[in-house]
């Protein structure tokens, strides 16, 4: 039996496996509750005391968030509280953290920031607020946690405080957004800041919510009838959304020793090269041409598949295949199927399924952008990036087409490539590529499909080699990166 601290980490999960988070919807205020299982680490050799958590906790966290926005698309307010009796949260577990390599530690602060950038995508893109509710201490990756929120709410009670205890205790995970939100979302002060960051004790009371760490405080007696009350009042701050919500279907890829298929995602490993493969298959049947057919369709609906599957693929390639230093981005399928499920997208508006579809594929590409891998978009003859899926050329380290005189590889744009998918700076990939050459990305919108050697001349990808060349170049781009 292969070994506990060697098996794969396994991203997807659902309700009923949770054994850390319940998630509990009532109407139109939902409860996430934490109260974590200290004898359920990821890995063994470590306990999970005083809600401290791992990267199991958070996965079954992001879990939740997403199922709350496609499960429960009418709860419009969260609040995440702790099952255990004066404690939040004590933050990220130093004793796994002391077990594991660089490369973890350094993967799973990115993870668990994408997390609370999740749950902040939610409240901007969904309309569902969120409160932390601090009933105790919270520290450390606790308090980044309650930063991800709207509001924050703590018992005002002489002991419960927060912290962010990192420099004058550990010093370890300046990685996961606690000072940037701290400063740039919260406004708290820089030389309050710098003094809280400071305080092992952390803030109590008055002295929080005067600071800005904390939004509301309440005694103990009455702590959970006024977080009630101003969650329902942030509630009533959104439009009610009376829409059913749709069943998000695990993935189940196909798993060999050196290959994944997911039903529109595949990755092939060359692990003597260190390289992989990831595909992305074009629509293989007529996308919904009616809000009823997409509605019907839910889970199954292209786009969302894709960005959950990538996503899958992307949070795997991080942690299990530390090795893997070159991944190849192709596409196949008909690239034809891709414009015209672009368009019918487009055409649902701000409909709740397609807009929510549309926010999703934009967390996944953002998972892409994050990824510390060296990514080449590979287009082989005849083969074309079409809308959704030349963001994948346009997310790339590199890009390379294939200027076959009979069959070149192309490229394909669409409206979505203008907005629709947004990078964490904010702005498409296309205006990022142009650094704000706002007439280059203009001009582009007028292109139809564009072959590799003109490609090349818009700035649209790296590299264009002729079929004489072709594999040679691709090979040694390959060899001298992995």
């Amino acid at each position: 039996m292969e070994p506990e601290e060697h098996r794969p980490i396994r991203f997807e999960t659902r309700p009923s496996r949770y054994r850390h988070w319940s998630l509990e919807p009532e109407g139109r205020v939902a409860s996430l509750v934490l109260r974590v299982d200290e004898s359920a680490g990821l890995r063994p050799g470590y306990s999970l005391k005083l809600n401290s958590y791992d990267l199991g906790v958070d996965i079954e966290l992001a879990d939740a968030v997403e199922r709350l926005r496609f499960e429960h698309p009418g709860v419009r307010a969260v609040v995440i509280r702790s099952g255990l009796d004066r404690v939040f949260s004590s933050g990220a577990n130093i004793y796994m953290l002391a077990a594991s390599s660089h490369g973890f530690k350094v993967n799973f602060c990115k993870y668990t920031n994408e997390t609370r950038l999740g749950i902040e995508d939610a409240s901007a893109g969904s309309g569902q607020r969120y409160l932390a509710a601090l009933s105790g201490a919270c520290a450390g990756g606790g308090y980044e946690l309650a930063m991800a929120a709207d509001e924050i709410w703590l018992v005002d009670d002489g002991s419960s405080a927060v912290s962010l205890p990192e420099v004058p205790l550990l010093g370890v995970l300046p990685g996961t957004g606690g000072l940037t939100r701290l400063v740039d979302k919260r406004r708290v002060r820089r030389d309050r800041a710098d003094v809280f960051s400071t305080l092992a004790e952390g803030v109590r009371g008055r002295r929080a919510l005067d600071w800005g760490l904390v939004d509301g405080l309440a005694p103990r007696s009455s702590f959970d009838a006024r977080v009630r009350s101003r969650a329902e009042a942030l509630a009533g701050g959104v439009p009610a959304r009376a829409v059913e919500g749709i069943g998000l279907e695990p993935l189940d890829p196909e798993e060999h020793p050196d290959r994944w298929r997911y039903r529109f995602v595949e990755v092939a490993f060359d692990r003597a090269a260190r390289s992989a493969e990831l595909t992305v298959r074009a629509p293989a049947d007529p996308f919904p041409d009616s809000a009823e057919a997409l509605h019907s369709a839910g889970g199954a609906v292209w786009h969302l598949l894709v960005a959950r599957e990538l996503d899958d693929a992307l949070c795997r390639l991080r942690f299990n295949e530390p090795e893997t230093g070159v991944v190849l981005l192709r596409t196949a399928g008909d690239p034809d199927a891709v414009r015209e499920a672009d368009e019918r997208l487009d055409a649902f508006g701000q409909r709740w399924l397609a807009r929510e579809t549309g926010l999703r594929m934009a967390r996944a590409l953002r998972r892409l952008d994050q990824t510390a891998r060296s990514f080449f978009a590979v287009g082989e003859p005849g083969e074309r990036f079409t809308g959704t899926l030349a963001e994948l050329l346009l997310a790339a380290d590199r890009s390379f087409l294939c200027d076959d005189p009979d069959r070149p590889a192309g490229v394909e744009l669409t409206a979505r490539n203008f907005g629709a998918y947004p990078m964490g700076n904010g702005l498409s990939r296309l205006e990022t590529r142009f650094f704000g050459d706002s007439a280059s990305v203009e001009a582009l919108r007028r292109q139809g499909v564009v072959a590799a050697g003109e490609a090349l001349g818009l700035g649209l990808t790296t590299f264009a080699p002729d079929d004489l060349d072709w594999e040679d170049e691709l090979r040694l781009a390959v060899e001298e990166r992995a």
